[in-house]
């Protein structure tokens, strides 16, 4: 019996080794088939571990050049600009500017009614709007102060002349440059004569005949007004200030073109000799320069700096070909060749182009014997008395002819002595053009008093300074706001501290030159405009500011693009392959799920 169950468990365990055989013919086979499965466990895990690791270096690489290299370069290359004032520039274009004319009225015994000679003292105040074709308002304020005269203004009006109760007068109190005097006389005064009604002597003085009428007051104020402007704020001193800011019809092109304001002028006085073999030409400009220029430069003096030099120029042309005239036997350069005469000459002057100021030209011309005598002509054909003309903003010529008796002599060149009087007369009369200090313009009833010997009265001075003063506060609002709206459209301008403090001082002191001009104080408000003028075209012509120093923002592409790119790709391309991994990853962990 036990040799009869032996060979059933014998067959019993026989299948479970072939099952295991089987199991193992196929692990073997798996083998085979997949060699990498060969390798060991290490290799597979530093694998791994170098995958991981590449991940995060590119993760590095990448958090490095945004949270490091990004805001490195950004400040390293950012354009550095200064903080300015913008919101105070872009209040000067619309600002109100208040220019007060101190008037001091002072009213002699028997000029008023006793009734309105008790109201005294007071003070009125007339104020006009000057029209603009700007933002900006303009405003011209005439202060009139009344008093009674005292006892030294009323000693001086007992003398027989008006100029020399002017000379006895006492200094005023306010004798300040812009403000006036003016003395109401009594209505039958001797001094004045009898169909005059006004006189405006040399000084900041004024004399107006007075009334007895009711409401002399009210005729009176108007008298003392239609004065003061005559003295101080006319419409030629307003369009040699603001030039094209006025409207067309308000006044002519040529007071809209008197020289601009400077810190400095240049004045060159030439001598034109084209023919060096017929004249042997002599003047003594260094005695008429002393004796008549230098006087008239020292009152103008207040409004810039004066140099003055001259010389003689041989074989230099007008340019122009001049016209006989048969009828008066004389050569005629008309009026319509007048411009085409400064070219040519110019060129050889040679000396605005080293010049830092504007250069105001004077030419004596000397015609060559061919074409003398030479005599200028207006538009309508007749001789200008003259023999001159002007240019604005650049000078005047004067042709001198010589003596024709002269020439009856066999010995050449004929020795010319010029006569300085009358050149220097015309050359003073072109400076007041150029600096648009035209002959005064009086209505018939005023008396108009001969000016000093410099050939300037007071007043002209102060009209000229009113002038330079609102020229100068126009100019610097029109710099300081071009300047702004250029450095806020162009981003890439460095704006430097010292440009930055050059507008801060210019907007400081255009600001403090209309608080004076308000104030009445001329002569601070000129400082203060012609600082403000300098600092602002430091600022506005600084070299840091020259476009040219800056590149567009397509070169700077050119520029930074082979910099960055090949250091930029490989790290994008990292982030790329690693996101995509991780959400292949995060998909087989879902299916796994």
């Amino acid at each position: 019996m036990a040799e009869g169950r032996m060979p059933e468990r014998a067959r019993l365990e026989r299948p479970r080794g072939d099952r295991g055989d089987r199991e193992r013919n196929q692990a073997l086979a798996a083998l085979t088939l997949d060699p990498g499965s060969l390798q060991p466990a290490p290799r597979l895990a530093r694998r791994k571990t170098e995958k991981i690791r590449g991940k995060h270096a590119a993760l590095c690489f990448a958090t490095m050049a945004v949270m490091l290299g990004l805001p490195l370069w950004w400040k390293t290359t950012e354009t550095y600009r200064a903080a300015l004032p913008y919101s105070q520039i872009g209040h000067l274009d619309s600002m109100l500017l208040r220019l007060r004319v101190p008037v001091s009225v002072v009213f002699i015994q028997g000029s008023l009614p006793i009734v309105d000679q008790q109201k005294l003292p007071f003070t009125v105040v007339n104020e006009r709007d000057v029209p603009l074709k700007c933002k900006m308002k303009l405003k011209c304020r005439f202060q009139l102060a009344y008093r009674m005269a005292g006892s030294h203004e009323e000693k001086a009006f007992k003398k027989d002349t008006i100029e020399e109760a002017e000379a006895a007068l006492p200094l005023p109190k306010e004798d300040t440059l812009g403000s006036l005097n003016i003395f109401v006389i009594p209505e039958k005064s001797s001094l004045l004569p009898k169909d005059k009604m006004s006189y405006i002597g040399p000084k900041r003085t004024a004399f107006v005949r007075g009334t007895q009428v009711r409401q002399a007051l009210t005729v009176m104020g108007q008298r003392i007004l239609q004065v003061a402007q005559s003295m101080s704020l006319t419409d030629e001193v307003l369009a040699a200030a603001l030039g094209d800011r006025l409207p067309e019809d308000k006044v002519s092109l040529d007071k809209r073109r008197p020289l601009k304001s400077s810190l400095g002028y240049e004045i060159t006085f030439s001598l034109l000799n084209p023919d060096p073999k017929s004249h042997e030409v002599h003047w003594d400009i260094e005695g008429a320069v002393e004796n008549y220029v230098q006087p008239f430069l020292s009152l103008l003096s207040v409004v810039g700096n004066f140099s003055m030099d001259s010389q003689i120029l041989y074989y230099a042309m007008l340019g122009v070909t001049p016209r006989f005239d048969a009828a008066s036997s004389s050569y005629t350069l008309a009026a319509y060749s007048l411009p085409h005469v400064i070219n040519p000459v110019e060129a050889r002057l040679g000396s605005r182009a080293t010049s830092l100021y504007p250069v105001i030209n004077f030419l004596l011309y000397v015609p060559e014997r061919a074409h003398s005598p030479l005599y200028i002509q207006d538009k309508d054909g007749a001789r200008v008395a003259t023999n001159a003309f002007h240019s604005p903003r650049w000078g005047g010529i004067m042709v001198y002819n010589v003596d024709p008796s002269a020439y009856n002599t066999t010995k050449y060149p004929v020795k010319v002595d010029v006569d300085m009087v009358p050149v220097m007369e015309v050359f003073l009369s072109q400076m007041r053009l150029l600096f648009g200090i035209p002959p005064p313009q009086m209505p018939e009833n005023f008396l108009l008093g001969d000016p000093p010997r410099e050939g300037l009265r007071s007043w002209e001075v102060d009209r000229l300074v009113w002038a330079r003063t609102v020229e100068n506060v126009a100019t610097v609002v029109t710099t300081l706001t071009s300047l702004a709206e250029l450095l806020d459209k162009i981003g890439n301008i460095v704006i430097k501290d010292n440009v930055a403090s050059e507008v801060y001082r210019a907007v400081d002191a255009i600001q403090e030159a209309v608080v004076e001009l308000s104030a009445g104080n001329l002569e601070l408000a000129f400082r203060y405009s012609r600082e403000a003028v300098t600092s602002s075209e430091k600022a506005f012509f600084d070299p840091s500011l020259l476009h040219l120093l800056y590149f567009p923002d397509d070169q700077k592409f050119a520029i930074y693009i082979p910099l960055f790119l090949p250091m930029a790709v490989p790290i994008f391309l990292s982030m790329i392959k690693i996101i995509v991994e991780n959400q292949k990853a995060r998909k087989d962990i879902e299916k796994v799920d």
